[in-house]
């Protein structure tokens, strides 16, 4: 602490967690000691960040060997203070609330958390800094995702109606906007390019990049092929006009033709895919010559990268993405996965919260059945479980660490469990290559999660 040039305190951080996206203990040691610091008739109890956060109410599973918060309360703190980076995820606003309450009223002590705002890579850092009284009724309550500054009076007394928490979906929206605000400009960019499919994904991808950079600086671009839908491309169109961003469209067919005669004699395949009634059928059509076409997209946005020095925002969500279903070096080739930790589920909030004044994303682009357009009449059931029972099962499985047991145990269907389980576990490796991703839920694919590539399950 500096008070008029003047070092006036000093503490360390006692509590050095080691768990999902933390590694603390790899770079720092823990505070030798803990004390209060005199200040201007108070003595106030510096914490850091996560020694706030043993309560063994709010989080069992997370215990310490002492609670610093209590120390500094014991040592006679008249003002409790933490200072904190508390990544985001949906729903930590309240229960972050709800762990300085406990502190305040335990310790009948004000209690000041100030947090950092902005995007670092993965992580983004809400904000939302709170002041609460000696009975956990807030003083002062500052805004999320954007930085504040307050003047606030630790002596007064709390309104218990002051807190309003933030709708959900809102709060994972305005994280995904500064998270991508903050990417591009820290790294350097200032300009984003998304493929557009006419699909809910890549319009989510794109609103929030427009919101985030400004309609000038997004480019989005459609590459119909002979298995796109005509629709596809005129609802790109119709997004990018809501957008007011710049739009074009390269047609992939010649292209995947001169694949496919290079390849003709070694995948026996047929050539002239460009003309509707040569194409190859739907049982012609495999994985690998899917996945060509994925690649071919990948390298045209990327040539538009290199050239006009766009950043590729890849579009797949955390469905996908936990299930392999999305082609390496093809649509998760870019620089930042945008909605990689946002279930299916939840892309179709995210377009009815972005749709809440006006029509943003077009409505057919909302009702229509997901496809990823690689072979004729192809949709994403064909493939995968409906993507309600499919979130469902991911989250406990991901976040809440359910066992495939436990989850037949709650009623899933034992053959669709065992495949999602099987599907998450074999396709490490290829979230491994993926771009980061912004952390928005418990636990996100990343740095957060340290699962072995080359492991036999």
């Amino acid at each position: 602490m500096v008070y008029q040039d003047k070092i006036a305190g000093v503490q360390h951080k006692s509590l050095l967690p080691a768990y999902d996206v933390f590694d603390e203990t790899r770079y720092f040691d823990s505070a030798l000691e803990i004390d209060v610091i005199p200040f201007k008739g108070e003595m106030l109890g510096v914490s850091i960040c996560e020694d706030m956060w043993n309560d063994p109410h709010l989080w069992p599973g997370r215990p310490y060997a002492f609670d610093p918060v209590e120390k500094l309360a014991a040592r006679g703190a008249t003002v409790l203070i933490n200072l904190s980076a508390s990544p985001f995820y949906s729903g930590k606003e309240e229960d972050r609330l709800r762990l300085i309450q406990n502190h305040a009223k335990k310790h009948s002590v004000p209690f000041v958390f100030v947090n950092q705002v902005g995007g670092n890579d993965e992580l983004v850092f809400d904000g939302r800094s709170i002041v609460v009284d000696g009975k956990g009724a807030p003083v002062e309550i500052m805004s999320s995702f954007c930085e504040e500054v307050q003047t606030v009076d630790t002596t007064e007394s709390g309104k218990k109606d002051l807190y309003v928490p933030q709708e959900e979906i809102a709060a994972v929206h305005d994280a995904l906007v500064l998270g991508v605000k903050d990417y591009l400009r820290k790294c350097g960019f200032t300009k984003a390019i998304i493929g557009l499919s006419g699909g809910i994904d890549s319009a989510v991808t794109c609103a929030i990049a427009k919101e985030a950079l400004g309609s000038e600086n997004v480019l989005g671009v459609a590459m119909p092929s002979v298995y796109s839908a005509q629709e596809s491309e005129s609802y790109s169109r119709k997004l990018a006009e809501n957008l007011d961003i710049d739009f074009k469209t390269v047609a992939i067919s010649e292209i995947y033709d001169a694949y496919l005669g290079s390849l003709e004699k070694e995948f026996e395949s047929r050539k002239n895919c460009s003309r509707p009634e040569a194409a190859p059928t739907e049982e012609e059509v495999g994985v690998e010559l899917q996945n060509i076409q994925a690649r071919i997209r990948g390298n045209i946005l990327m040539a538009f990268s290199n050239k006009f020095g766009h950043l590729l925002l890849t579009t797949g969500n955390k469905s996908e993405l936990a299930v392999g279903y999305c082609t390496l070096y093809g649509d998760m080739a870019g620089g930042l996965a945008v909605i990689s930790d946002v279930p299916k589920t939840m892309v179709y909030e995210l377009a009815e919260y972005l749709n809440r004044n006006s029509e943003v994303i077009p409505e057919e682009i909302i009702t229509r059945v997901p496809s990823a357009e690689l072979k004729p009449d192809q949709t994403d059931q064909d493939t995968l479980p409906p993507y309600d029972i499919l979130d469902k099962i991911l989250m406990n499985y991901l976040e809440d660490g359910y066992s495939a047991e436990r989850l037949i145990g709650s009623g899933f269907d034992a053959q669709t469990v065992k495949w999602v389980i099987g599907a998450v576990n074999e396709n490490e490796y290829k979230r491994r290559q993926a771009p980061p991703g912004l952390k928005v839920t418990t636990k996100a694919f990343g740095i957060g999660r340290r699962i072995p590539i080359a492991a036999k399950y």
